[in-house]
């Protein structure tokens, strides 16, 4: 068969919830469109049952993944770059029709993301230098702070940046040993779900990264409110939808990062301010000259 009469093969978008690709519970989907209103695919549209399943998953996740050692954190996380850097093609292509951008632009956009990757990587083993060490007391004590993850973190993903910055809000929460619940751009969300295949395909333990697609106020309200969500990640949020999950992340007394300006700079320099936003501090207390036992407060 010639390639002129033969037809093309749409790809099926799924979320990624506990290392799997489920449709959603509720079994809707939404039509997505470029930057000029014209289709692209459908994408499921996530229930609320969909949110609390990925909850569930990232809590099992929770243990492992905080429990690997850092170094080993890292591999994984240059690992994704690496599987990324396959599929550059297709995330070039889906970049340029979300953001409305040429294929140079959008291989640029995809590259820094790539590089995002890899950046955060190289931060897993150090983050515990520049955010824990020894403290001076007075009295006849050793006293140590050590950072540790939070536990399970909502992130609302970017509105405009598809990639870049999905992966920009991704990474951190990860690299520190926490799991995520992602709710990805409404508008253009194919390339997050493209990248929960990268993740299944990296070495990344099922349940660390989930990724939702739909409504974000829909998804935000009940994972803003659950009692097993650890902090929530309020960037793809607009002011007024803000507001509304901070008060409801108050009841259990969640972290909260609040948004930033909506035309955020992803390219530039990300910091460690992502790194150190879901991460607490232990403080051990240890006698000096003594072999007793080492008292320990929060």
């Amino acid at each position: 068969m010639s390639d002129q009469n033969r037809l093309g093969v749409f790809k099926t978008y799924k979320l990624y919830v506990g290392g799997k690709f489920p449709r959603s519970e509720s079994g809707r989907v939404y039509e997505v469109t470029d930057s000029k209103g014209q289709w692209l695919a459908n994408a499921p549209q996530s229930s609320r049952k969909d949110a609390r399943d990925a909850v569930v998953a990232a809590r099992k996740a929770f243990g492992g993944w905080s429990g690997a050692t850092a170094y080993n954190r890292g591999q994984v996380l240059y690992r994704v770059a690496e599987m990324l850097e396959g599929r550059k093609d297709q995330f070039v292509r889906e970049v340029a029709a979300s953001e409305g951008l040429s294929k140079s632009k959008a291989a640029a956009v995809v590259d820094a993301a790539i590089d995002r990757w890899v950046w955060y990587a190289g931060w897993t083993d150090k983050i515990g230098q520049i955010s824990g060490g020894a403290n001076p007391v007075a009295g006849p004590f050793f006293n140590l702070s050590t950072p540790e993850p939070t536990g399970v973190v909502a992130v609302l993903a970017p509105r405009k940046s598809s990639l870049l910055g999905l992966v920009s809000v991704i990474a951190p929460v990860i690299a520190t040993g926490n799991t995520a619940v992602v709710v990805a751009s409404a508008d253009a969300p194919l390339p997050a779900l493209s990248l929960g295949e990268v993740l299944a395909t990296s070495d990344v333990p099922g349940g660390v990264v989930n990724i939702l697609s739909g409504v974000t106020a829909e998804l935000a309200a009940p994972l803003a409110a659950h009692q097993d969500v650890n902090a929530i990640d309020l960037t793809g949020a607009d002011p007024a939808l803000a507001k509304e999950l901070e008060i409801a992340a108050a009841d259990n007394l969640k972290r909260v990062l609040r948004p930033g300006p909506v035309d955020a700079d992803w390219a530039a320099s990300p910091g460690t301010h992502r790194l150190t936003a879901f991460l607490e501090t232990k403080t051990v207390w240890h006698p000096t000259g003594a072999l007793g036992a080492a008292g320990s407060s929060y």
